[in-house]
Protein backbone atom coordinates (compact mmCIF):
# COMPACT_ATOMS: atom_id res chain seq x y z
CA UNK A 1 0.00 0.00 0.00
CA UNK A 2 1.38 3.13 -0.76
CA UNK A 3 1.68 6.51 1.71
CA UNK A 4 -0.05 9.53 0.08
CA UNK A 5 1.32 13.04 0.08
CA UNK A 6 0.08 16.53 -0.67
CA UNK A 7 2.31 18.49 -3.02
CA UNK A 8 0.16 20.79 -4.15
CA UNK A 9 -2.96 23.45 -2.70
CA UNK A 10 -5.27 25.64 -4.68
CA UNK A 11 -7.94 27.90 -3.54
CA UNK A 12 -10.43 30.28 -4.44
CA UNK A 13 -12.48 31.47 -1.09
CA UNK A 14 -14.59 34.74 0.84
CA UNK A 15 -10.81 34.94 2.47
CA UNK A 16 -8.17 34.50 -0.47
CA UNK A 17 -8.34 33.85 -3.61
CA UNK A 18 -4.75 32.02 -3.30
CA UNK A 19 -3.36 30.20 -0.93
CA UNK A 20 -1.26 32.69 0.25
CA UNK A 21 -3.81 35.19 0.88
CA UNK A 22 -6.15 32.37 2.17
CA UNK A 23 -3.25 31.88 5.06
CA UNK A 24 -2.94 35.13 5.98
CA UNK A 25 -6.57 35.58 6.77
CA UNK A 26 -6.81 32.07 8.38
CA UNK A 27 -4.13 32.68 11.14
CA UNK A 28 -5.19 36.70 10.89
CA UNK A 29 -8.85 35.37 12.06
CA UNK A 30 -10.24 37.61 9.17
CA UNK A 31 -13.75 36.40 8.42
CA UNK A 32 -14.85 36.50 4.86
CA UNK A 33 -18.83 37.20 6.00
CA UNK A 34 -20.46 40.29 5.25
CA UNK A 35 -23.53 41.74 4.01
CA UNK A 36 -24.99 40.39 0.60
CA UNK A 37 -25.99 42.85 -2.12
CA UNK A 38 -29.81 43.15 -3.02
CA UNK A 39 -30.82 40.92 -5.27
CA UNK A 40 -32.75 42.19 -8.64
CA UNK A 41 -34.51 39.37 -9.21
CA UNK A 42 -36.17 39.04 -5.46
CA UNK A 43 -39.71 40.68 -4.45
CA UNK A 44 -39.49 42.75 -1.30
CA UNK A 45 -36.99 45.07 -2.44
CA UNK A 46 -33.90 45.23 0.03
CA UNK A 47 -35.18 42.98 2.44
CA UNK A 48 -35.24 40.36 -0.01
CA UNK A 49 -37.70 38.41 1.97
CA UNK A 50 -34.76 36.84 4.07
CA UNK A 51 -34.27 36.42 7.61
CA UNK A 52 -30.72 36.68 7.23
CA UNK A 53 -28.43 39.01 5.62
CA UNK A 54 -24.74 38.03 5.01
CA UNK A 55 -22.95 35.11 3.64
CA UNK A 56 -19.41 34.38 2.95
CA UNK A 57 -18.64 35.33 -0.79
CA UNK A 58 -15.54 35.24 -3.01
CA UNK A 59 -14.46 38.77 -3.29
CA UNK A 60 -12.32 40.37 -6.50
CA UNK A 61 -12.82 36.91 -8.90
CA UNK A 62 -13.03 38.35 -12.58
CA UNK A 63 -13.04 34.89 -14.34
CA UNK A 64 -11.55 36.82 -17.19
CA UNK A 65 -8.81 37.20 -15.78
CA UNK A 66 -8.03 33.46 -15.64
CA UNK A 67 -10.53 31.74 -18.54
CA UNK A 68 -11.12 32.00 -21.86
CA UNK A 69 -14.09 33.97 -22.99
CA UNK A 70 -15.34 30.84 -24.99
CA UNK A 71 -14.92 28.79 -21.46
CA UNK A 72 -17.12 31.51 -19.57
CA UNK A 73 -19.86 31.12 -21.63
CA UNK A 74 -19.84 27.64 -21.77
CA UNK A 75 -19.66 26.99 -17.93
CA UNK A 76 -21.11 28.38 -14.43
CA UNK A 77 -19.25 30.26 -11.51
CA UNK A 78 -18.62 27.11 -9.26
CA UNK A 79 -16.72 25.79 -12.82
CA UNK A 80 -14.65 29.21 -12.74
CA UNK A 81 -13.59 28.44 -9.19
CA UNK A 82 -12.76 24.67 -9.79
CA UNK A 83 -10.75 24.84 -13.12
CA UNK A 84 -8.72 28.12 -11.36
CA UNK A 85 -7.94 26.14 -8.05
CA UNK A 86 -6.99 23.33 -9.87
CA UNK A 87 -4.78 25.18 -12.13
CA UNK A 88 -2.96 26.35 -8.69
CA UNK A 89 -2.10 22.86 -7.20
CA UNK A 90 -1.32 21.33 -10.37
CA UNK A 91 1.32 23.76 -10.99
CA UNK A 92 2.28 24.39 -7.73
CA UNK A 93 3.32 20.22 -7.61
CA UNK A 94 3.93 20.33 -11.36
CA UNK A 95 1.92 17.23 -11.70
CA UNK A 96 1.13 16.72 -15.24
CA UNK A 97 4.95 17.08 -15.87
CA UNK A 98 5.95 14.17 -13.59
CA UNK A 99 2.92 11.60 -13.99
CA UNK A 100 1.22 10.12 -17.15
CA UNK A 101 -2.21 11.85 -17.95
CA UNK A 102 -3.73 8.22 -17.99
CA UNK A 103 -2.46 7.65 -14.43
CA UNK A 104 -3.79 11.26 -12.56
CA UNK A 105 -7.52 11.09 -10.99
CA UNK A 106 -9.99 13.89 -10.99
CA UNK A 107 -12.22 13.56 -8.00
CA UNK A 108 -13.80 16.64 -6.73
CA UNK A 109 -17.14 17.22 -4.75
CA UNK A 110 -19.76 19.50 -6.05
CA UNK A 111 -23.45 19.22 -4.40
CA UNK A 112 -25.03 21.98 -5.84
CA UNK A 113 -24.23 21.99 -9.92
CA UNK A 114 -24.61 25.56 -11.32
CA UNK A 115 -26.65 27.48 -9.50
CA UNK A 116 -26.71 30.20 -11.17
CA UNK A 117 -27.38 29.38 -14.79
CA UNK A 118 -30.27 26.89 -13.08
CA UNK A 119 -32.28 29.74 -11.54
CA UNK A 120 -31.58 32.62 -14.40
CA UNK A 121 -32.51 30.14 -17.24
CA UNK A 122 -35.74 29.13 -14.52
CA UNK A 123 -36.68 32.56 -13.75
CA UNK A 124 -36.44 33.54 -17.61
CA UNK A 125 -38.71 30.29 -18.95
CA UNK A 126 -41.63 30.98 -16.06
CA UNK A 127 -41.60 34.87 -16.12
CA UNK A 128 -40.86 35.78 -19.77
CA UNK A 129 -41.59 31.91 -21.74
CA UNK A 130 -38.24 32.54 -22.96
CA UNK A 131 -35.89 29.87 -24.59
CA UNK A 132 -33.19 28.15 -22.59
CA UNK A 133 -30.01 28.98 -23.44
CA UNK A 134 -28.31 26.07 -25.11
CA UNK A 135 -25.50 25.56 -22.68
CA UNK A 136 -28.23 25.09 -19.58
CA UNK A 137 -27.03 21.75 -19.27
CA UNK A 138 -23.77 22.22 -19.36
CA UNK A 139 -23.55 25.01 -16.95
CA UNK A 140 -25.56 23.38 -14.62
CA UNK A 141 -24.47 19.65 -14.30
CA UNK A 142 -22.54 19.43 -11.07
CA UNK A 143 -19.78 16.90 -12.74
CA UNK A 144 -19.03 20.27 -14.94
CA UNK A 145 -16.08 21.21 -12.36
CA UNK A 146 -14.31 17.38 -12.68
CA UNK A 147 -14.85 18.12 -16.42
CA UNK A 148 -13.72 21.31 -17.01
CA UNK A 149 -10.65 20.32 -15.06
CA UNK A 150 -9.91 17.57 -16.93
CA UNK A 151 -9.66 19.03 -20.21
CA UNK A 152 -8.13 22.63 -18.94
CA UNK A 153 -4.85 20.49 -17.78
CA UNK A 154 -5.32 17.19 -20.72
CA UNK A 155 -5.56 14.70 -17.27
CA UNK A 156 -7.54 11.08 -18.95
CA UNK A 157 -7.79 9.22 -15.77
CA UNK A 158 -10.54 8.38 -13.74
CA UNK A 159 -12.60 11.20 -13.43
CA UNK A 160 -15.79 11.68 -11.45
CA UNK A 161 -17.60 13.85 -9.27
CA UNK A 162 -19.65 13.23 -5.66
CA UNK A 163 -22.53 15.02 -4.36
CA UNK A 164 -23.18 13.96 -0.86
CA UNK A 165 -24.36 17.21 0.36
CA UNK A 166 -21.76 19.26 2.73
CA UNK A 167 -19.60 15.96 2.80
CA UNK A 168 -18.72 16.10 -1.21
CA UNK A 169 -15.33 17.18 -1.20
CA UNK A 170 -14.03 15.41 2.06
CA UNK A 171 -15.62 12.46 0.76
CA UNK A 172 -13.78 13.45 -2.86
CA UNK A 173 -9.98 13.53 -1.20
CA UNK A 174 -10.85 10.40 1.04
CA UNK A 175 -11.80 8.52 -2.38
CA UNK A 176 -8.73 9.77 -4.49
CA UNK A 177 -6.59 8.99 -1.48
CA UNK A 178 -7.25 5.24 -1.46
CA UNK A 179 -7.39 5.49 -5.36
CA UNK A 180 -3.70 6.66 -4.89
CA UNK A 181 -2.99 3.80 -1.78
CA UNK A 182 -4.18 1.03 -3.45
CA UNK A 183 -2.10 1.67 -6.76
CA UNK A 184 -5.10 2.62 -8.65
CA UNK A 185 -3.62 6.12 -10.19
CA UNK A 186 -0.21 7.74 -8.70
CA UNK A 187 -1.76 11.01 -8.36
CA UNK A 188 -5.04 13.17 -7.73
CA UNK A 189 -6.25 16.45 -8.18
CA UNK A 190 -9.02 16.45 -5.40
CA UNK A 191 -11.23 18.79 -3.35
CA UNK A 192 -14.81 20.32 -3.67
CA UNK A 193 -15.89 23.59 -5.53
CA UNK A 194 -19.37 25.28 -4.68
CA UNK A 195 -21.09 28.95 -6.00
CA UNK A 196 -24.43 28.76 -4.28
CA UNK A 197 -25.30 32.47 -3.26
CA UNK A 198 -28.78 32.70 -5.17
CA UNK A 199 -31.93 34.47 -4.04
CA UNK A 200 -33.51 30.91 -4.53
CA UNK A 201 -30.86 28.67 -2.84
CA UNK A 202 -31.05 31.43 0.15
CA UNK A 203 -34.57 31.53 0.36
CA UNK A 204 -34.63 27.66 0.27
CA UNK A 205 -31.95 27.54 3.40
CA UNK A 206 -33.66 30.26 5.12
CA UNK A 207 -37.31 28.35 5.12
CA UNK A 208 -35.43 25.82 6.61
CA UNK A 209 -34.36 27.94 9.87
CA UNK A 210 -31.06 26.92 10.09
CA UNK A 211 -28.88 30.18 8.52
CA UNK A 212 -27.74 32.87 11.14
CA UNK A 213 -29.46 36.09 11.25
CA UNK A 214 -26.40 37.52 12.39
CA UNK A 215 -23.15 35.43 11.87
CA UNK A 216 -21.99 31.81 12.43
CA UNK A 217 -20.18 31.04 15.84
CA UNK A 218 -19.60 27.53 16.58
CA UNK A 219 -19.67 26.24 19.59
CA UNK A 220 -20.93 29.54 21.03
CA UNK A 221 -23.45 29.10 23.95
CA UNK A 222 -25.47 32.42 21.64
CA UNK A 223 -24.66 30.72 18.22
CA UNK A 224 -28.06 30.38 15.82
CA UNK A 225 -27.15 29.09 13.10
CA UNK A 226 -24.75 28.87 9.96
CA UNK A 227 -23.29 30.94 7.05
CA UNK A 228 -24.30 30.23 3.50
CA UNK A 229 -20.81 30.43 1.66
CA UNK A 230 -19.15 30.04 -1.82
CA UNK A 231 -15.49 28.44 -3.14
CA UNK A 232 -13.12 26.23 -4.26
CA UNK A 233 -10.09 24.27 -2.04
CA UNK A 234 -7.87 21.80 -4.53
CA UNK A 235 -5.18 19.14 -3.42
CA UNK A 236 -2.59 17.68 -5.75
CA UNK A 237 -2.13 13.75 -4.06
CA UNK A 238 0.30 11.19 -5.23
CA UNK A 239 2.51 8.52 -3.75
CA UNK A 240 4.93 9.46 -1.59
CA UNK A 241 7.43 7.08 -3.21
CA UNK A 242 6.95 9.43 -6.12
CA UNK A 243 7.06 12.74 -4.71
CA UNK A 244 10.28 11.67 -2.38
CA UNK A 245 11.65 10.37 -6.18
CA UNK A 246 11.72 14.26 -8.03
CA UNK A 247 12.32 15.83 -4.45
CA UNK A 248 8.80 17.16 -4.62
CA UNK A 249 7.54 19.65 -2.02
CA UNK A 250 5.39 17.91 0.63
CA UNK A 251 2.95 19.77 2.37
CA UNK A 252 1.19 16.98 4.93
CA UNK A 253 0.25 13.31 4.92
CA UNK A 254 -3.04 11.80 3.99
CA UNK A 255 -2.89 8.90 6.85
CA UNK A 256 -6.33 7.49 6.72
CA UNK A 257 -9.76 8.06 5.62
CA UNK A 258 -13.22 7.04 7.36
CA UNK A 259 -17.07 7.46 6.50
CA UNK A 260 -20.47 6.20 7.63
CA UNK A 261 -23.91 6.91 7.51
CA UNK A 262 -26.45 7.81 10.58
CA UNK A 263 -29.33 5.74 9.30
CA UNK A 264 -31.40 7.60 11.32
CA UNK A 265 -32.87 11.06 10.12
CA UNK A 266 -32.45 13.32 6.56
CA UNK A 267 -31.69 16.46 8.42
CA UNK A 268 -31.07 15.66 12.67
CA UNK A 269 -27.53 14.22 12.51
CA UNK A 270 -26.66 11.22 15.27
CA UNK A 271 -23.37 11.16 17.21
CA UNK A 272 -23.06 7.42 16.54
CA UNK A 273 -22.68 7.87 12.92
CA UNK A 274 -19.90 10.62 13.27
CA UNK A 275 -18.26 8.53 15.97
CA UNK A 276 -18.29 5.87 13.78
CA UNK A 277 -16.39 7.66 10.95
CA UNK A 278 -13.36 9.27 13.42
CA UNK A 279 -13.06 5.80 14.49
CA UNK A 280 -12.37 4.70 11.20
CA UNK A 281 -10.47 7.84 10.36
CA UNK A 282 -7.71 7.02 13.18
CA UNK A 283 -8.06 2.95 12.62
CA UNK A 284 -7.25 3.49 9.11
CA UNK A 285 -4.32 6.18 9.90
CA UNK A 286 -2.82 2.43 12.11
CA UNK A 287 -3.35 5.22 15.11
CA UNK A 288 -4.80 5.42 18.47
CA UNK A 289 -7.27 8.20 19.83
CA UNK A 290 -4.57 9.48 21.86
CA UNK A 291 -2.34 10.74 18.96
CA UNK A 292 -5.12 13.28 17.81
CA UNK A 293 -3.60 16.31 18.59
CA UNK A 294 -6.21 18.86 16.69
CA UNK A 295 -9.85 18.32 15.14
CA UNK A 296 -10.92 20.56 12.19
CA UNK A 297 -14.60 20.24 13.44
CA UNK A 298 -17.75 20.30 10.57
CA UNK A 299 -19.11 22.98 13.22
CA UNK A 300 -21.75 24.73 11.40
CA UNK A 301 -23.04 26.97 14.51
CA UNK A 302 -26.70 25.08 14.45
CA UNK A 303 -27.76 23.96 17.77
CA UNK A 304 -27.98 20.57 16.32
CA UNK A 305 -24.87 20.15 14.51
CA UNK A 306 -22.59 21.54 17.66
CA UNK A 307 -24.15 19.64 19.80
CA UNK A 308 -24.08 15.84 18.09
CA UNK A 309 -20.44 16.66 16.89
CA UNK A 310 -19.70 17.35 20.80
CA UNK A 311 -21.17 13.87 21.76
CA UNK A 312 -19.63 11.99 18.94
CA UNK A 313 -15.93 13.44 19.80
CA UNK A 314 -16.47 12.66 23.25
CA UNK A 315 -17.52 9.01 22.61
CA UNK A 316 -14.47 8.67 20.40
CA UNK A 317 -12.15 10.38 22.65
CA UNK A 318 -13.80 9.49 25.90
CA UNK A 319 -11.42 11.74 28.74
CA UNK A 320 -8.87 12.60 26.66
CA UNK A 321 -11.88 14.66 24.47
CA UNK A 322 -11.73 17.48 26.52
CA UNK A 323 -8.04 17.93 26.49
CA UNK A 324 -7.84 17.94 22.05
CA UNK A 325 -7.63 21.15 20.69
CA UNK A 326 -10.54 22.22 18.15
CA UNK A 327 -11.81 24.81 16.02
CA UNK A 328 -13.94 25.41 12.57
CA UNK A 329 -13.15 27.46 10.37
CA UNK A 330 -16.60 28.09 8.96
CA UNK A 331 -16.47 30.51 10.75
CA UNK A 332 -14.12 32.69 8.82
CA UNK A 333 -15.11 31.48 5.24
CA UNK A 334 -18.75 30.28 5.92
CA UNK A 335 -20.35 26.96 4.76
CA UNK A 336 -19.32 26.59 1.33
CA UNK A 337 -21.36 22.82 1.41
CA UNK A 338 -19.63 20.49 -0.88
CA UNK A 339 -16.41 22.97 -0.61
CA UNK A 340 -16.76 23.05 2.91
CA UNK A 341 -14.54 19.57 3.38
CA UNK A 342 -11.98 20.49 1.23
CA UNK A 343 -11.40 24.29 2.94
CA UNK A 344 -11.00 22.88 6.15
CA UNK A 345 -8.57 20.03 5.09
CA UNK A 346 -6.26 23.29 3.75
CA UNK A 347 -6.67 24.60 6.51
CA UNK A 348 -5.32 21.61 8.67
CA UNK A 349 -2.37 21.24 6.09
CA UNK A 350 -1.26 25.32 6.38
CA UNK A 351 -1.31 24.66 10.10
CA UNK A 352 0.90 21.58 10.07
CA UNK A 353 3.02 23.98 7.97
CA UNK A 354 3.32 27.00 10.01
CA UNK A 355 3.06 25.52 13.48
CA UNK A 356 -0.47 27.32 13.71
CA UNK A 357 -3.73 26.28 14.85
CA UNK A 358 -6.77 28.36 13.05
CA UNK A 359 -9.49 29.95 15.84
CA UNK A 360 -12.57 29.76 16.28
CA UNK A 361 -13.61 33.07 15.62
CA UNK A 362 -16.92 35.46 16.70
CA UNK A 363 -17.27 33.29 19.91
CA UNK A 364 -17.27 35.53 23.28
CA UNK A 365 -18.55 32.69 25.36
CA UNK A 366 -18.07 28.62 24.67
CA UNK A 367 -21.37 26.47 25.66
CA UNK A 368 -20.70 24.91 28.35
CA UNK A 369 -22.49 21.52 27.55
CA UNK A 370 -19.44 21.09 24.85
CA UNK A 371 -17.03 20.85 27.22
CA UNK A 372 -14.51 21.10 24.01
CA UNK A 373 -10.79 22.82 24.27
CA UNK A 374 -12.39 25.57 21.41
CA UNK A 375 -9.31 27.48 20.13
CA UNK A 376 -10.79 31.31 20.60
CA UNK A 377 -9.02 35.01 20.51
CA UNK A 378 -5.48 33.84 18.85
CA UNK A 379 -3.93 30.83 16.70
CA UNK A 380 -2.70 28.22 18.99
CA UNK A 381 1.08 27.86 18.43
CA UNK A 382 1.51 23.60 18.15
CA UNK A 383 2.01 21.17 15.29
CA UNK A 384 -0.07 17.97 16.01
CA UNK A 385 1.18 14.80 15.30
CA UNK A 386 -2.46 13.39 13.74
CA UNK A 387 -5.08 15.79 13.18
CA UNK A 388 -8.87 14.95 12.26
CA UNK A 389 -11.03 16.70 9.71
CA UNK A 390 -14.76 16.23 10.03
CA UNK A 391 -17.22 16.94 7.53
CA UNK A 392 -21.32 15.36 8.63
CA UNK A 393 -23.79 16.39 6.16
CA UNK A 394 -27.63 16.11 5.63
CA UNK A 395 -28.91 12.73 5.24
CA UNK A 396 -26.26 11.39 7.94
CA UNK A 397 -23.26 11.17 5.53
CA UNK A 398 -20.17 11.43 7.70
CA UNK A 399 -16.65 11.88 6.03
CA UNK A 400 -13.43 12.00 8.15
CA UNK A 401 -9.50 12.40 7.19
CA UNK A 402 -6.78 11.74 9.11
CA UNK A 403 -3.99 13.73 8.65
CA UNK A 404 -0.29 13.78 9.53
CA UNK A 405 2.58 16.45 9.01
CA UNK A 406 5.47 14.90 6.72
CA UNK A 407 8.85 15.71 7.91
Amino acid sequence: MNRVVVTGLGCVTPIGNTVEDFRTSLFAGQTGIAPFPPYPEAPGGQSQGLRFTQSAAVKNFDPRQHLESGIITATDRTTHFAIVSARQAAAQSQLTQHHAPEKIAIIVGCACGGRQAEETETMRLYTKDARVHPLTVVRTMASAGASNISIDQHITGPTLNISTACSSGTHAIGLAFQMIRSGMVSAAIAGGHEAPLTFGFLRAWDSMRVVSPTQCRPFSADRDGMTIGEGAAMLTLESLESAQARKAKIYAEIAGFGFSADAAHITQPQPEGAAAAMRQAIADANASPDEVGYISAHGTGTQANDTTEAAAIHQVFGPHAAKIPISSTKSLHGHSIGASGALEALATILAFNDGLLPINAGVTQIDPAIDLDVILETPRKTTPTLALSNSLAFGGLNAVLALRPFE
